[in-house]
């Protein structure tokens, strides 16, 4: 495959939401032609003004495109936008090019790369380990699976949206990578979450608590920021908490399928849930509520959430 530019290539990029639309903004801002579909198109619309289009359907955007991206919340949607006679598969251009951006079940992802095969569609799952404030600065981190010549060929794309990107291996590889990324990252949220309602409970000052937590070295740099945004109550969707609950969802059903052990995900995911239960449009950070909250005594006189 030749490599892909703002000149030889045009760009169809499909969801355009809390990541979507800076990546595609960023993506028109360097050169590249895109044209963007929503099934909300009022979301789409929004990157007119930095001189993308608008396509109506899934079939108009793959059939007028090289390249199409997608960055979708859930695996239904995922094969909503690629599978069916109105999807991306059926209509695009035999030789173009799919790149999955969604973290969906890794065997999704293979899955999508042999149907698209067989529409003469490559299919790259290029998963995202990053939140909002990252996607606008072009600072995401991706890692690859699927064709390594396809992969490498889409390096123009990757530098624009990312700091650092990574080829990982076969289809599936970049989807695995990114739930082992976020196994980390939502353990490491319900970890802090109860290292600070401790310190709270015990009498320290809650800003103070989070501020020196925050200059730690045990805290992740993807972590910090959340602090810091804690110091002010604020809990504002960067990285929704139901998208980290759905993701708690498919790592456990990875681990169920391979046989690894994942005790502290599966507390970690009980808490997330808890808290995404409660309706309200927030950040996978708001686990710090959940754990503030006071604790009840069981039957022993221990102390639980």
């Amino acid at each position: 495959m030749k490599p892909i530019t703002q000149e030889n290539s045009r760009l169809g990029f499909a969801g355009i939401g809390y990541m979507g639309l800076p990546i595609a903004r960023r993506l028109l801002e360097s050169g590249f032609k895109l044209t963007a579909y929503d099934r909300n198109h009022n979301k789409s619309e929004q990157l007119i003004q930095y001189g993308g289009k608008v396509a109506q359907s899934v079939s108009e955007l793959s059939s007028s495109c090289d390249v199409v991206l997608s960055c979708l919340p859930s695996e239904e949607a995922v094969q909503d936008i690629y599978i069916g006679p109105d999807g991306v598969f059926a209509n695009a251009h035999r030789g173009s090019l799919a790149i999955d951006l969604s973290t969906v079940y890794p065997g999704t992802s293979g899955q999508l790369s042999r149907q698209g095969s067989e529409h003469g569609v490559e299919v790259l799952d290029v998963t995202i380990s990053g939140s909002t404030p990252a996607a606008e600065k072009g600072l995401l981190t991706l890692f690859g699976g699927g064709n390594k010549e396809c992969f490498d060929a889409a390096e123009s794309i990757f530098r624009v949206i990312a700091q650092k990107y990574f080829y990982l291996g076969p289809s599936g590889s970049g989807a695995t990578m990114k739930l082992v990324v976020n196994t980390l990252l939502g353990i490491g949220m319900q970890a802090i979450a109860e290292a600070v309602a401790l310190g709270e409970k015990a009498g320290l000052d809650r800003n103070r608590l989070l501020d020196v937590l925050s200059q730690t070295a045990v805290v992740a740099p993807a972590h910090v920021g959340k602090l810091q945004r804690a110091m002010k109550s604020d809990y504002s969707p960067q990285f929704p908490i139901r998208l980290m609950n759905k993701d708690f969802g498919l790592i456990l059903d990875l681990a169920a399928a391979v046989g690894a052990r994942m005790p502290a995900a599966s507390a970690a995911f009980e808490i997330n849930a808890r808290q995404s239960d409660e309706g309200a449009e927030q950040d996978f950070s708001a686990v710090i509520l959940q754990m503030e909250k006071p604790a009840h005594l069981d039957s022993n006189g221990n102390g639980r959430t």
